[in-house]
């Protein structure tokens, strides 16, 4: 119904920024670090989501509009409403969030605040197929060069025995030369892990 909202950032709240929109104060809820990048009085393009229930009527903003299709997705699971789709979007980018999908790793979900085991599995489960094939920008690398019979995927298994998540595995190896041996890749791997 309201695709976006442009106008003058008027006053930023914990959870909100209120948008000057040609004389109207619209409150927009967003994630964090969406509300760390908007400036009071400087002009701005929010892409929205209008929510509207027995007992709600509310606008939630994005930046990009990248976000907000990965925030509908997220409401399209079963038991996610607005709250829980906003935490994951604060905890996880879209690539991020895309990768911890494909990957199975629904623990890195359970970093969104709110968002138990449960919820997260739930969101792997039923946002698979919609991702199957979709081409992850990490790093610059594509997720889907992890292939089963890239060598890669030893390295990733290896840190994921160490403790690290299969997200941050994957996106730890992406970082590396592909013409390193395994043991060389896990190690300068670890190196780019350490510095996160």
């Amino acid at each position: 119904m309201i695709a976006f909202v442009d106008g003058t950032v008027e006053y930023i709240e914990e959870t909100a920024a209120v948008i000057n929109a040609g004389g109207f104060g619209c409150r927009i809820f967003m994630t964090p670090a969406a509300l760390s990048a908007l400036t009071i009085g400087e002009p701005v393009r929010i892409h929205t989501y209008l929510r509207v229930g027995e007992d709600i009527f509310a606008l939630y903003g994005f930046l990009t509009r990248e976000e907000m299709d990965m925030f509908k997705m997220l409401l399209s699971v079963n038991g996610a409403g607005p709250k829980a789709a906003l935490a994951v979007l604060s905890a996880l980018s879209p690539q991020a969030l895309t990768l911890a999908v494909v990957t199975d790793d629904y623990k890195s979900i359970t970093k969104a605040q709110g968002v138990g085991p449960k919820l997260a599995q739930k969101i792997v489960l039923e946002l698979k197929d919609k991702f199957k094939g979709k081409e992850i920008a990490v790093g610059g690398a594509a997720a889907e060069a992890f292939s089963p019979s890239s060598g890669g995927n030893d390295a990733v298994e290896a840190l994921v025995v160490l403790g690290y998540s299969r997200g941050e595995a994957m996106l730890a190896v992406s970082k590396v030369s592909k013409d390193l041996s395994t043991e060389d890749t896990i190690k300068a791997a670890l190196i780019q892990l350490m510095k996160q």
